[in-house]
């Protein structure tokens, strides 16, 4: 187990980085998918949503922070470029005019595929005994997973 970040191997730094930066990228185009979302949501349920879409982008602008973080933790470089997160994603832009329910079945399989994300970051990160990134992993994972709950159930 590496106790702290300088027990890591370059090898082992490397592959958790590589997945961090994942994991960056696909909650930084989450971030401005809620936020754009925010913006342009209508419909009945106008309240609701723009407050949902608001507490997303805000726990994901916070998220994006600290996954970087322990990118620079690590020793590694936190990709920066908003050029190379869109082209590194798996989660991609939404339609500013799409129907309220576009919108959240987007956002909902925006916060799946992050999960997904953050669940192979973690068997990396378990695999190369970084147990605080395992765990950053895990408390991010749970968040997602809420949030596609919470964006689901509207669609019910």
């Amino acid at each position: 187990m590496a106790e702290t970040a300088s027990d890591l191997s370059p090898d082992a730094t490397a592959e958790i980085a590589t997945a961090l930066n994942q994991s960056v990228a696909e909650t930084v185009v989450a971030t401005m998918l809620a936020q754009n979302f925010h913006w342009n949501v209508t419909g009945m349920a106008f309240g609701p949503l723009h407050e949902l879409f608001q507490a997303i982008y805000e726990d994901h602008f916070t998220g994006q922070d600290d996954l970087a973080e322990r990118i620079r933790a690590i020793g590694e470089i936190a990709e920066g470029k908003l050029a190379t997160h869109l082209e590194r994603s798996k989660v991609t832009e939404g339609d500013e005019q799409a129907s309220d329910k576009e919108m959240i079945r987007h956002l909902a399989e925006a916060q799946e595929t992050i999960g997904a994300t953050l669940a192979g970051l973690s068997e990396i990160a378990a695999r190369h005994g970084d147990i605080r990134t395992e765990d950053l992993a895990i408390e991010r994972g749970r968040i997602h997973d809420k949030f596609a709950w919470m964006l689901r159930a509207h669609l019910k």
